[in-house]
């Protein structure tokens, strides 16, 4: 092997199987079984979704923990990462699906209140900046939980505050965002997601992401309603612009928290681009001499703004070799080329049964790893 070889690990996560940081264990247990001397960084990524927050820990941030509301108002523990006076702040950690209880969706009731906990939280603890990755939302209410945490009030005609989650928009009658956390206007927020749909509309956070939070079509048409509406008595409040965010690209996402986002003065850049920043790719990359990326399913999905695609486009810009380790591979090869990857390696190409390379992923992704050494390395 040419001494200069230097392997950069940087995937997603497995979803339901490998966590980002294992999926880098992983591939460098299997290289090194081959070449047993290499050397290798790993830098597990994340998209701004579910893992954002283990991606930023995994470099280098602290994690910090804060005891905050759950989708359904209970308490839960959630997490963000700080460094240098920069946050990581993962709306999952707090509203995200995986909060629920086991069998139990709430497409109109789920707030997004613990979300702007978090937010509060990152403000104690000094953050100047905020990297606010969101997906992977149980909610669908346009980021008015997030926001009556941090100080804004939505009201109905009796002048009560309105029930939470999407449903209850229906009865707004008055918004106030006079109350909101006086720190955010100094604070750089940054909204990093990896869709760009608007609030409403056929390509809209109810009518897209809706169904799989459990909304019926009866109850997606009522959240597409109130989300509308909710826009229109926030323009009273704060002007057009709440009518011009509301079609603006990540105003979706999440169940609309984008939308929230954006009225606090956020910024919206794809996750990925984000991340990649934030958490210190490009030195890695500058010093890497092939790229292993991937994620649990390599499909059309990849290809619009996932975390594999964004990793392989910047390898792609600095000339540096990518190949993809996957549980699933379902893109052609003229495909995984022209997303800069030279080659993809499911876990299925050294174990057929897809039900063990599920119950199995890890030992597995370690043959495959070995693979690519065999292949690339030697």
């Amino acid at each position: 092997m040419d001494g200069t070889r230097r392997v950069l690990v940087a995937a997603d996560k497995f979803k339901g199987s490998l966590t980002a940081v294992q999926v880098a264990e992983r591939v460098t247990a299997g290289l090194r079984r081959v070449v047993p001397d290499l050397p290798v960084e790993a830098l597990p990524v994340a998209d701004g979704g579910d893992g954002t927050v283990a991606a930023a820990v995994a470099a280098g941030f602290e994690r910090r923990e804060v005891r905050v509301a759950g989708p359904l108002g209970e308490e839960v523990t959630a997490a963000f990462a700080l460094r240098d006076g920069t946050a990581v702040v993962e709306m999952a950690e707090a509203s995200g699906l995986q909060r629920l209880p086991a069998g139990v969706l709430a497409p109109l009731t789920a707030s997004t209140y613990g979300s702007g906990e978090l937010l509060r939280a990152a403000l104690d603890a000094g953050a100047r900046t905020i990297v606010f990755g969101v997906g992977g939302s149980a909610t669908t209410d346009g980021g008015a939980g997030m926001l009556a945490a941090l100080g804004a009030r939505f009201l109905d005609g009796d002048g009560a505050p309105v029930p939470p989650g999407g449903g209850g928009l229906a009865g707004l009658a008055r918004a106030d965002l006079s109350g909101l956390d006086p720190r955010l206007p100094a604070v750089e927020l940054v909204l990093a997601s990896d869709v760009d749909n608007p609030l409403t509309g056929p390509k809209g956070a109810p009518a897209v992401y809706g169904p799989q939070k459990g909304a019926s079509p009866a109850q997606v048409r009522a959240l597409d309603a109130a989300l509308g509406h909710y826009a229109k008595v926030l323009e009273a409040e704060v002007g057009t612009r709440a009518t011009q965010y509301a079609a603006a690209p990540g105003a979706g996402a999440a169940g609309g928290i984008g939308y929230g986002a954006l009225l606090l003065g956020a910024r919206f850049r794809p996750g990925i681009e984000v991340m990649l920043d934030v958490l210190g790719f490009a030195p890695a990359l500058e010093r890497a001499s092939l790229v292993i990326t991937g994620e649990g399913s390599l499909d059309e999905q990849t290809l619009h703004g996932k975390a594999p695609a964004g990793v392989a486009a910047a390898a792609r810009a600095a000339g540096k070799e990518v190949v993809a380790v996957c549980g699933r591979l379902a893109l052609s090869e003229p495909l995984l080329r022209g997303a800069g990857i030279g080659r993809a390696y499911p876990l299925t190409s050294v174990e057929p049964d897809v039900a063990r390379c599920v119950a199995d992923a890890g030992p597995i992704l370690e043959r495959v790893a070995s693979r690519i050494a065999e292949d690339f390395l030697r």
